[in-house]
């Protein structure tokens, strides 16, 4: 089965040296066809410097860096790729969005997905799909929802949300053109 595997970072739940972990899931087995550089509590200038490192790692090993919620640092570095929540999507002006070749989009409706897709998203992440320690206590939306949201919209749909290499092929056999995964690739040994 053939699909898109997208990694979204979390360095708090990396063992180690997290430029060195990046490094290593970039280029083990499972290797994501995106990376999203997600690290969204730090300050905006030491993010910038983490984006960098990261994006020449991504670079090196022929994967596509998005960078996440800091468009202007995205526009300072030249990324081609911003992943945005979504009301700051919908909010961002569409002489900015022009800006970026690669436009992601977190959704959590249908509404949200369809709104997305119209205002100019490239892909959306729909989630989250099963349990998982990242939303604890937080009932997912499930199989269910995700089909609905793959049914509602042209664009690639990833799945993200205690998505693991066991349910992955559920979520694509729901119509989701990939899946997100961050503890699989921030905590896995590799």
């Amino acid at each position: 089965m053939d699909y898109k595997k997208v990694c979204i970072t979390n360095r708090h739940l990396v063992e180690g040296d997290f430029i060195l972990q990046i490094q290593q899931v970039l280029t083990g087995n499972g290797k994501p066809d995106l990376l999203v550089l997600r690290e969204k509590d730090l300050p905006e200038e030491e993010y910038s410097k983490l984006a960098e490192k990261v994006m020449q790692a991504c670079y090196e090993n022929n994967t596509t860096c998005i960078l996440h919620y800091f468009k202007d640092t995205a526009l300072k570095l030249g990324v081609g790729g911003l992943h945005l929540p979504y009301a700051m999507f919908m909010d961002m002006p569409g002489n900015e969005k022009c800006r970026f070749k690669i436009k992601g989009v977190s959704i959590h409706s249908k509404e949200e997905a369809v709104n997305a897709q119209r205002a100019g998203a490239s892909y959306i992440t729909a989630g989250h799909i099963y349990e998982t320690s990242c939303k604890a206590g937080v009932k997912p939306r499930g199989i269910g929802f995700l089909r609905e949201i793959c049914s509602a919209v042209t664009v690639p749909v990833y799945a993200i949300g205690g998505i693991n290499r066991d349910n992955a092929g559920e979520c694509i056999k729901a119509g989701a053109s990939g899946i997100c995964m961050m503890s699989g690739y921030m905590k896995k040994q590799l």
